[in-house]
Parts: structure tokens; sequence; C-alpha cells
């Protein structure tokens, strides 16, 4: 049996001891390969936004231009409407893309000129498909976080297939089907880990696994920590580079678990069950020194310390818990303390070396995307609002807040060279911030 790529418009096929041909269409990475490493496209200063939750992968904005202390300078540049998605913004030097889902049967991504807001291209196929009837309150459109290298952009879509587009003109370069590659049924839920693009390969959790693809082709190298996909298995949360104890790994928290894969064999160093409420592991986990914290639906938080085992395995162990219950917004972690928006709409702070909880705010909204620069947090919340605040392991400390959308942001946010990108169900709209943001501290 054998199993259809596609690149471009020509269809390549793998299988039964068939020789592979290899076409490069991007141009590769810049350092490194190696999680953490820089990418052609990134941009050292700061000025973009190429993946999910940021340059860095954890929320980390860059240094520079330096926030301001309120949201008073914030000023609408301007703004399109679009079809629903959950997708967040990238931003290039001079481009953001964005996807959405129209007339609840196809997907499109399109390209739009950072200053003006002008069409540049579009690409689109049909995708669309419907979510189980208890998770359909917030829409059956498109999910997953683009991930951009500088020249080709990886889109991943709801029926559970990846798609490389040339960032100069939407054109197709390839395209992978996981359902019919890997005889796996369609996730339940669509394809919702974002894709991870390290060097020359790129990294997703889908076709009931942890895949690495050749990045120019589509070619997967291999799969690993096969769950089944369907109700049950296929993630929630995303892939993040990990250096834990000298070793390059990427933490990849499954359904059920979360495990240390090494980025070039695939091997799993680690592998730790998380208790969870009906496999709901939906944030992406972060690191801090050595360890690892995760949270769960309903259930509590988790720190888990590793070290050293024999030879090259690595020991895991579970440092502490705390009975905060995270959901679906990934946490921040600034200094020695992380802070963790709750289930139930609260913020909390919990000292990493010890498991304490510092403290806890009022209820805001259900949903939280953060970005932070120093001890300033930028988050987003769902209901279209924007909330500036002081991360102070000894208080929450709100600076400013600030209604920038009419309705339901699910998507993250981006904040990158003095603008703030956001992405609500119905449009994308761009601020400028440069005007109260300072070059230098």
């Amino acid at each position: 049996m054998v199993t259809p790529f596609c690149m471009g418009r020509t269809a390549f096929w793998f299988g039964n001891g068939l020789r592979v041909v290899v076409i490069a269409v991007a141009v590769g990475c810049l350092g490194a390969d190696r999680p953490g490493s820089r990418c052609l496209g990134d941009d050292i200063g700061g000025n973009t936004w190429t993946q999910w939750r940021g340059p860095t992968r954890d929320g980390r904005a860059a240094d520079r231009p330096v926030w301001p202390d309120d949201l008073k300078g914030l000023k609408e540049v301007w703004r399109v409407k679009l079809s629903p998605s959950y997708s967040g913004p990238i931003v290039s030097a001079d481009r953001i893309f964005v996807t959405e889902t129209r007339r609840e049967k196809e997907e499109v991504v399109r390209a739009f000129d950072r200053a003006t807001g002008k069409q540049i291209w579009s690409a689109r196929w049909d995708g669309a498909m419907k979510v189980p009837f208890f998770a359909r309150e917030n829409g059956d459109w498109i999910r997953s976080t683009p991930a951009f290298d500088g020249e080709t952009l990886y889109v991943a879509g709801m029926r559970d297939v990846l798609v490389a587009l040339s960032v100069a003109d939407g054109r197709e370069i390839w395209r992978v089907n996981f359902p019919e590659f890997y005889k796996a049924p369609l996730p339940d839920f669509g394809f919702v880990s974002s894709p991870l693009v390290i060097g020359e390969f790129v990294y997703v959790q889908a076709g009931g696994g942890f895949v690495k693809l050749n990045k120019h082709t589509g070619e997967p190298v291999w799969r690993v920590l096969v769950d089944g996909g369907g109700m049950y298995g296929s993630a929630f949360s995303s892939p993040v580079p990990a250096h834990l104890h000298g070793r390059e790994q990427i933490l990849v928290q499954t359904r059920e678990k979360l495990c240390g894969v090494d980025p070039d064999s695939g091997k799993v160093l680690w592998s730790q069950v998380v208790p969870s409420f009906r496999g709901m592991n939906i944030l992406t986990p972060t690191v801090y020194a050595d360890g690892v914290f995760t949270s769960t639906h309903k259930n509590k938080s988790f720190f888990y310390a590793t070290k050293q085992g024999e030879g090259d395995s690595v020991v895991l162990s579970e440092l502490w818990t705390n009975k905060a219950q995270g959901y679906m917004s990934s946490p921040i972690v600034r200094g020695d303390h992380v802070y963790l928006h709750l289930g139930n709409g609260r913020l909390c702070c919990i000292d990493l070396r010890t498991g304490e909880q510092r403290w806890r705010s009022k209820s805001f909204g259900k949903y939280w995307s953060m970005a932070a620069q120093d001890d300033k947090v930028l988050a987003l919340d769902e209901r279209g609002e924007l909330i500036l605040w002081l991360a102070n392991p000894a208080e929450f400390k709100l600076l400013d807040r600030r209604k920038v959308a009419d309705a339901d942001s699910w998507a993250h946010v981006a904040v990158c060279g003095g603008q703030v990108v956001v992405r609500d169900l119905r449009g994308l709209s761009v601020f400028d911030w440069s005007a109260a943001t300072k070059s230098t501290p």
C-alpha cells in the first residue's frame, strides 16, 4: 500500500520500498539544527511573532521597545473583517498571516500588508469538520496556530492535514494528509496542536502520534507516542523545545502523559503520566530550571524535576503538586514564579521552588493568552479585553485594561515591534503601541 503526499500540484508517492525523490523548495534554517536555534526570518530586534506563543514559544516578548505602564497610547491602525478562527496571527517583518473557516466547508489562509492591511494573497482548501456537540459551544473552525520560518508558512487544517505555503505568493509547496498516510481516524476535535519548526524539520502532534517531517518536502521521518487519534487520542497541547540536564529534547504533552523526545532519533527519553479529567491536558508545558510545570483541567498543577539516570536515561520525579486547576490558558514564568490563569477565571501565582501558592486574583474571563516583557504581562481575555498587569509574587497588581474587540477573542495575542495584533472571531485588528513605548529604558 502506498500513500500520497502533494507537492505543489504534483503528487509524489512513498511506500513499498520506492525511492524517495527530494526537491528543495525553501531556504533552510540559519543556525544549529537543535531546539531553540534561530531560523531564517527571526528578528533579533523583536519585530516578529513567528509561531505559537511567540518567537521563543513561551509568551516572552522582545526587550525592545519597552512597554509603557498603561494602554492609553494604544491606537488602532487598521482592521479587516474575517470569518472565524482560533489560530493566532503570525507576524513577519512586513506581513501578517491569519487563517479562517468559511461557509463551514473550506479553510483559508490570508496574507496582509503589515503597514496598511491590504491583502497580498490568499490560499484555500476544502477542510471543515464538526467537533463533538459538547465542544461545539465555541465553534467548528480552524484551531492550530501556524509556524513561519522566513520562507514558508506551515498551516494545520482541521482534518489533520499540514500544508506548506510559500510566504511570497501563497503557492502550495506540499501537503500531508495524516489520516491517509497513517491510516489513523480523524481527530474528533480537529488538528489542535500547533507545529514546531526546528532547523530542517517540522514537528507536529498529528496522525494519532508525534511526527517529524522534512520541512522542504513534507516527508515524515518518524512517528512516536502513537495514541490512536479519534476521540481519546490526538493532542490538545503543543510541543516545545527544552534543554534539560545538558540534553536537547522536545516536550510533548499527550492527552494522558508528558514526555521528553529526542529531536533527532524520536527516542522517548522519559515519560510521565499526568492525571487529567477526560484526557484534557490542554495547556503548553513550561520549563523551569531542570524541571517542567504543567496543569490539567479539573485536577491540579504539577512540577516534575528531572535528573540524569544511568547511561543516557533521564529520571523524572514529582517534586510538588498544587490544587490550582489550569484549563486552556498556557502560563507565564517570570523569575521563580509561574502565573497561571485558572479554569474558574482567576489568575494565581505559584512559587516554582516550593509549590506554594502566593495569591489568587478576582475572576476574569474563561481564557487568557499572555505575552510578557520583564515584569509586565499583557493578557487578551476571550471577551475582547486587553489586561495589562504586573508579575509580582507579592500581590496581583492591575496596571490598565481596555476593550479592543466586540467579538470573542480566543486566538493568541501577538505583541512585537511596538504593535499589538488581535484576532477576534470577526476580524483582525492591528494596534500601534509605539507612540507610548520607549526604545530605551
